[in-house]
This record gives structure tokens, C-alpha cells and sequence, in this order.
């Protein structure tokens, strides 16, 4: 018996580690941006002693960043699991529906994560970054959820352009994203009371769903 404690003491404490390196940097990232922020800043900032702390958890920046958009495309499909479920069982997918369920589950997990936090900017920035832009859109467009949806999603008018539908969907991440960045931003100064929280991402999801379902709704008469 303890020799397997022994065993499992260095596996916990190099999982805590690697989460404080990933909590550590998604904050960095959040507040200065990834041109502004070292490898070196995020294990001196995150308590590591050894510099090459985060070389030995994640051999690239890159490999970090993926590793905490994973972490949170996995909560959201936690939320969204369900929501496809039910929306299938159904029988009947309005396009009112059909978008709550891409726009509810990010919404919860922000919700989830409390005030202060610092995905919705952290994500906001690897949604433009060249080298991290398709692994984000594919974070979320390969869980089974999301695959799921496309095959529930209502037939629309633009689905005949291909270039139309790829502008429409690109519109709708920059919206959701970037209004999500927005609204923490507001609540991490202070500019919207922490008490305020919950209902001020409700809120702007119910903004956002309107939103798209109108973006949509016009595409379709194009």
C-alpha cells in the first residue's frame, strides 16, 4: 500500500502542475495577448522553479494553447450533449432551436466558470491567430454534439452557395466569440458587478440567438 501511494503522489502533483500552467497561461494570454507572453513568464508566474516547466508538460506553445481549448471545448460538449439529444428526439428543429443549441452550452460553461475569468478573451484571440485558427474551429465542429447538430440543422437558402454558408458561419463564431470576450471584459474591470453575472451572459445569449436567427433568416432570402 505504500508503495503505490508513493507511486501516486508524483502523478497528482504533475497534474496539478500542468492545470496551474494551463490556468496560468490561458490568464497571461487573456490579459496581454500571445505576442506579449514568454513560455518563461508562464512558469515563473504559475510558482514553477525549474524554467523548462512547461517544456516538460508541453513540448511547444502551441501544444499549451491547444490543451486549454480542448479543456473547454470538452465542458461545453457537456452542456451540449443533451441539448442535441433532446433536440433530436423532438422531432421538429425550428432554426430558433437549432441555434440555441450551438449558443446555450457556451453561455452555460461561461457561466460556469465564474467572475473573474478569462477564456472568452483568451479565445477571442486564438480565434485570429494564423496558426491556432482552424485547430479552435475544429476544437468545437468535431465533438459528436456539434456533429450531431449538422445533421439536425434546418435546410437553409444559402446552403447552395457554399461560399454564402462559410461566411455565414464565420460570422456567427466572430459574433459569439467576441461578444462573449466583451462581456467578460466588462465584468473582469468591473464595468458589470460580479452579482450580475449569471444574467448578463443569459442575457447576451438571448441576444445572440436573436441576433444570428435574424443573419440567418436574410441569408436565406439571398
Amino acid at each position: 500500500m505504500k508503495a503505490s501511494a508513493a507511486i501516486a503522489t508524483p502523478s497528482t502533483r504533475s497534474t496539478r502542475a500542468r492545470d496551474k500552467l494551463m490556468h496560468t497561461a490561458e490568464r497571461l494570454y487573456a490579459e496581454h495577448g500571445f505576442a506579449n507572453v514568454s513560455i518563461r513568464m508562464i512558469g515563473e508566474a504559475a510558482g514553477q522553479r525549474n524554467k523548462s516547466a512547461v517544456q516538460y508538460h508541453f513540448s511547444t506553445r502551441d501544444e499549451l494553447i491547444q490543451a486549454i481549448l480542448t479543456r473547454h471545448a470538452d465542458a461545453i460538449e457537456r452542456h451540449r450533449a443533451p441539448m442535441a439529444a433532446d433536440l433530436e428526439a423532438s422531432g421538429e428543429v425550428s432554426l430558433r432551436d437549432w441555434i440555441a443549441c450551438v449558443i446555450v452550452p457556451s453561455i452555460e460553461h461561461h457561466i460556469e466558470l465564474g467572475t473573474p475569468s478569462w477564456y472568452g478573451r483568451f479565445l477571442a484571440q486564438a480565434v485570429v491567430e494564423p496558426s491556432l485558427r482552424e485547430y479552435v474551429i475544429q476544437a468545437h465542429l468535431r465533438t459528436p454534439s456539434f456533429r450531431r447538430l449538422e445533421q439536425l440543422r434546418p435546410p437553409r437558402g444559402q446552403d447552395r452557395d457554399p461560399e454564402l454558408a462559410a461566411r455565414n458561419a464565420a460570422m456567427t463564431r466572430l459574433l459569439i466569440v467576441h461578444m462573449s470576450a466583451e462581456l467578460e471584459a466588462d465584468l473582469a474591470a468591473g464595468r458589470i458587478a460580479a452579482a450580475d453575472a449569471e444574467q448578463s451572459w443569459r442575457r447576451l445569449g438571448d441576444t445572440l440567438i436573436t441576433a444570428i436567427c435574424g443573419l440567418s433568416s436574410a441569408l436565406l432570402e439571398t
